[in-house]
């Protein structure tokens, strides 16, 4: 049996489709529109797209041009390169493996709240012990884990071009066409509050993207700086092998630089529609005290805005955790796909036996995951002065501890070692010219590595 022979996608469509869905994922949901309302609305959103044509551009396109230059996934493509390197693709393999263990334990939060808005029992949702009763839960959570799990492995199972592009194909536009019609159904809200005072959905249009320069210092700055730099780095899904794969599966006669700048543009502006969706919405029925971070946003703040809503609640929460199942599933898929790509290469097996023993381990580590709310709980303050409990913990170690340390790493490795022209080769290929190559050229050389380590320095707690 050939194990080597690779699958591919289609076309540049089906290539910009799937890789755009791993990059939409659950952060870009609960934790861009938070940032934007802490971080002085439309002064994140400037600071945000620079970085976003900058370190965004520079990092994805790094990652994908690997791939497809090498035409191997991250366990092989850097030794491939340079065999004093290889130590890179294994550390990048490490980001996936610790991430499938609890992004599928959110997918099947993700699921249970879909279930339960489609059955019209959002109201239930709303209640302020409802999110902590589910996951305390053991019972209950392992069951929708595993559902979403099994969904994820399937499509993989059915392989690049028959499962993740086909999947891709249809859950992208769902995905575009439901959050663009929430986003504009929240600009037409408006509640009147017990002491008389009314908010709308435009007012809160004006929270998101008027710039608040109030007691701005250069510190604050510097930290919505970081913050924006941060979500850039997280939501484009590099550094942790996934557009190295994906790369690896893209045609020679797919222009990438035009297939970069597409998946620039769809992850941010579902991250900017997003915020337009949630913000005002969130406004209208709760002032700015109901903008909260990652769960808590999720699950307990908006369920509340969706009972707030009257007839149109049940609906409009269905199309929501319907939206966000999609793009939680489009990221779930990449992450595993990452993992039975590199697993055939290093034990040389097919992908439908490899896809089955990945959803097992998966399926493992996720139960410790979900244990950790009940079973094994307990608390411990991160290097960032949060309290977490398991889930929190492998979150930091791949996010915030190992990806900057990948990144950093790859930078150097790219800008010094083999030298900005090996990527220039490949996004030149079939006589295209490479967009922002000087840009490229100077950011990956000098700034990229800069920023990496201050971020790395970061998140080991010995600067906060």
């Amino acid at each position: 049996m050939n194990t080597k022979k690779k699958s591919g996608f289609s076309g540049s469509i089906g290539f910009v489709l799937a890789a755009a869905g791993s990059a939409v994922g659950v952060g870009n949901i609960w934790r861009f529109p938070y940032l934007v309302a802490r971080d002085g609305g439309g002064l994140f959103i400037l600071v945000y797209l620079c970085l976003v044509l900058t370190f965004g551009f520079v990092l994805l396109t790094t990652d994908i041009a690997i791939g497809r230059k090498t035409g191997k996934n991250a366990w092989e493509a850097f030794s491939s390169i340079h065999p004093k390197w290889g130590f890179l693709g294994k550390l990048t393999f490490l980001v996936p493996i610790l991430i499938i263990t609890y992004y599928t334990v959110i997918g099947g939060w993700i699921l249970k709240y879909a279930f339960t808005f489609l059955l019209g029992q959002g109201h239930l949702a709303a209640q302020n012990d409802y999110f902590t009763s589910f996951i305390t839960n053991p019972s209950s959570s392992i069951i929708f884990m595993l559902l979403f799990l099994a969904i994820t492995a399937l499509i993989v199972y059915r392989g690049v071009e028959k499962g993740i592009e086909r999947f891709s194909t249809y859950a992208m536009p769902v995905l575009l066409v439901i959050i663009v019609g929430i986003a504009i159904y929240s600009l037409t809200l408006n509640f009147t509050d017990a002491n008389g005072i009314t908010r709308t959905g435009l007012q809160g249009l004006g929270v998101y993207l008027i710039p608040n320069f109030d007691g701005l210092t250069f510190t604050k700055f510097l930290n919505i700086v970081l913050d924006a730099m941060s979500q850039v780095f997280f939501s484009l899904s590099v550094s942790m092998g996934i557009m190295i794969t994906y790369g690896s599966y893209v045609k020679k006669d797919v222009n990438l630089n035009t297939s970069i700048a597409q998946i620039e543009f769809f992850d941010t502006a579902v991250g900017l529609i997003a915020g337009l969706m949630i913000i005002p919405a969130v406004y209208v029925f709760t002032g700015m005290d109901g903008m909260a971070e990652g769960p808590s946003l999720m699950f307990v703040s908006l369920p509340k805005v969706f009972d707030s809503m009257g007839v149109a609640g049940p609906i409009i929460g269905s199309l929501f955790f319907i939206m966000i199942l999609f793009a939680a599933l489009t990221s779930s898929i990449s992450i595993m796909e990452t993992l039975v790509a590199n697993f055939m290469t290093i034990f040389h097996k097919e992908r439908k036996k490899t896809s089955l023993q990945i959803g097992t381990f998966a399926a493992i580590s996720a139960i410790f995951i979900c244990l950790g709310y009940n079973v094994f709980y307990f608390e411990y303050t991160l290097p960032n002065g949060v309290v977490g409990q398991l889930l929190d913990i492998v979150d930091y170690i791949s996010n915030f501890f190992l990806m900057p340390l990948i990144s950093l790493f790859t930078c150097v490795f790219i800008g010094w070692v083999v030298k900005p022209k090996w990527i220039a080769e490949e996004m030149e290929l079939g006589n295209v010219k490479f967009q922002r190559k000087h840009l490229y050229n100077f950011m990956i050389r000098y700034i990229i590595p800069i920023v990496m380590v201050f971020l790395f320095i970061k998140s080991t707690g010995l600067f906060i």
